[in-house]
């Protein structure tokens, strides 16, 4: 592999470590400018590999002396640390080795992360993330990611320039308004885009080095952090209007700039108005996804298309109640609706009319329609005004129940037994993050609707055993998109995400879903496949970006799920000169 086609592996961008799995044999030199031996590598998280160096490093990199005589393999350093990390109690104490692990040995992270993913995931993002963001201030010990605050106005760019890695592919972004269910955190916001792009590598194979987490500080409206002596913020009421958006305008152009047209921007976290306001504004001319809006929708949708098996019927046969009418319920029933015109061939202001949504006033029905948000508008239809859930559920008669309220406990025994009694199925999902918010559990699901609904959920539940019966919740997380999504829009040399790319997702990570999974009662494949899943999904990305005119990497692979595999970043130490 001669660095012509490496050009073809890593996204166009010059891969000075050769991180690919492609070139994995390979003698590769652990520095590009400075010298990184002896002492200074043990301490650079990207090259370091703890007491893996074999005897020959150690002598050409001037280690003799500075580890323990011992070599041992990866392997077993992974089982030692999965050990430690078993012993502790806590979830935030796991996630903080976690993080100490990132800190000082990348690669050993990312393989304890990709080989126990089912049982990390909820570790190094929700629900434990949520509880690290509201702590951040106190285990923050390295600033990881840049931070950008209105201190910096009119100086992006040249803040951009201090990070040290320049081929940046993927950034998540956060302003920390509204970090998963738990509100303003402000500055603290930065654990969620740490997290997803760690989720971006681990499952999704993008390599560490082209991601960037960035917080953008704008202040905070959560009195208890401005009153914190700890807070690491700007301690400010946050500004709004035209101060908040040129701040935002100089920081995509400066992106743009300094990364090129093809970085993918990820906005993560940001309130509802902001949220649908920077979507529409950069969708045109920028590479930018909104996780919450469309991630989220790609999801649930995929689990819609996939539960249609047990269920019966086409999508179009079927009628959706929403609980919360903010960027996830909006986002997802949207493409629902998009999806059932793609099928039908009928324009989407006729298949809107099959999905409902309630918000904390009740229905959104026509006669609501002057005061509402521009974003709840497509769904006001003609109807009495329905002040309450239940009543809506007894009224509209759903046959799926989608809950993104961010409030916990709303579907009640009464709602539930509502949608058994006149459905032998009932599709229920309680999407809210983290565990806590969940609008109902997997046990009550199941019990309130002696064991007939297909429940699954936005955080993680246990299997619940109801009559001898061992049912296994489904989660409807965004991890299973983004990562093969994103990886799509790389590996194709996407410059605009496209509706259709998300429906192609979906459909992809639905059609994963197999004869022996439906049996479990499971409407998404397990997470121990998810770097498959995610090729999988990459390549039906790439293959419609190609078909839309959007894809830049030309010619075209013959076979996208082996090059989306090809291309993946691998774990695996590498072997130094």
């Amino acid at each position: 592999m001669e660095s012509s086609n490496l050009k073809d592996v890593t996204g166009g961008v010059e891969d000075a470590y050769g991180e690919h799995r492609a070139i994995e044999e390979q003698l590769v030199t652990p520095w590009t400018v400075s010298v990184a031996s002896g002492y200074s590598l043990l301490r650079d998280p990207h090259h370091n590999k703890g007491l893996a160096f074999t005897e020959r490093e150690r002598d050409s990199h001037y280690l003799r002396g500075l580890l323990p005589p011992a070599v041992v393999t990866q392997e077993l350093q992974e089982k030692k640390l999965m050990e430690n990390i078993r012993e502790y109690q806590l979830p935030i104490h796991k996630y903080m080795a976690m993080m100490g692990l990132e800190e000082r040995n990348e690669r050993l992270f990312y393989k304890l992360l990709i080989d126990n993913v089912e049982e990390l995931l909820p570790v190094v993002y929700t629900p434990t993330v949520g509880e690290a963001c509201q702590k951040y201030g106190s285990i923050f010990r390295r600033p990881q990611g840049l931070y950008i605050s209105l201190k910096e106005k009119g100086k992006i760019l040249e803040v951009l320039k201090n990070w040290p890695e320049r081929a940046i592919q993927v950034i998540v972004v956060t302003d920390g308004e509204r970090i998963l269910g738990l509100g303003d955190l402000g500055c603290q916001g930065m654990g969620i885009p740490v997290g997803k792009l760690a989720l971006y590598t681990a499952l999704g194979g993008v390599r560490p080095s082209a991601c960037l987490p960035i917080t953008i500080d704008v202040g905070t409206n959560n009195q208890q952090l401005l009153d914190d002596e700890f807070y690491i913020g700007l301690k400010q009421r946050r500004a709004t209007g035209e101060e908040y958006y040129e701040l935002l305008e100089e920081f995509m152009s400066a992106v743009k700039h300094c990364y090129g047209e093809k970085v993918l921007v990820q906005f993560e976290d940001f309130a509802n108005h902001n949220a649908f306001e920077l979507l529409s504004k950069y969708r045109n001319t920028h590479l930018v996804f909104n996780d919450d809006i469309q991630g989220t929708a790609s999801v649930v949708l995929s689990g819609l298309i996939a539960s249609l098996k047990p269920l019966g019927g086409t999508l179009g046969d079927h009628t959706f109640l929403f609980l919360g009418a903010g960027e996830a319920g909006t986002g997802i029933a949207e493409l629902i609706a998009l999806e059932i015109s793609k099928q039908t061939k009928a324009p989407v202001e006729e298949t809107r009319k099959k999905i409902w949504l309630v918000d904390s006033k009740g229905l959104v029905v026509s006669s609501r329609k002057e005061k509402l948000q521009h974003f709840k508008q497509p769904w006001a239809h003609e109807k009495e005004p329905i002040g309450n859930l239940l009543d809506a559920v007894k009224d509209i008669k759903p046959t799926v129940l989608i809950g993104t309220s961010g409030v916990g406990r709303q579907f009640t025994k009464e709602v539930v037994e509502a949608m058994a009694s006149f459905n032998e199925k009932p599709l229920i999902m309680a999407l809210s993050n983290p565990t806590s918010q969940a609008e109902c559990t997997a046990e009550e699901a199941y019990t309130w609707s002696e064991g007939r609904a297909i429940f699954s959920s936005g955080s993680p539940f246990d299997p619940v055993e109801y009559n001898g019966k061992v049912f296994v919740p489904g989660q409807a997380n965004n991890c299973y998109i983004f990562p093969g999504l994103g990886f799509g829009l790389l590996i194709s040399g996407a410059i605009r995400v496209h509706d259709d790319m998300l429906l192609a997702a979906s459909e992809a990570l639905a059609n994963q879903v197999t004869d022996e999974h439906y049996a479990k009662g499971l409407i998404y494949p397990p997470f121990s496949d998810i770097r498959k899943i995610s090729a999988n999904i990459a390549a039906k990305v790439a293959a419609k970006a190609y078909e839309l005119g959007v894809a830049t990497r030309l010619p075209r692979p013959e076979n996208l799920v082996e090059y989306a595999e090809r291309c993946m970043y691998s774990p695996i130490y590498r072997t130094y000169r």
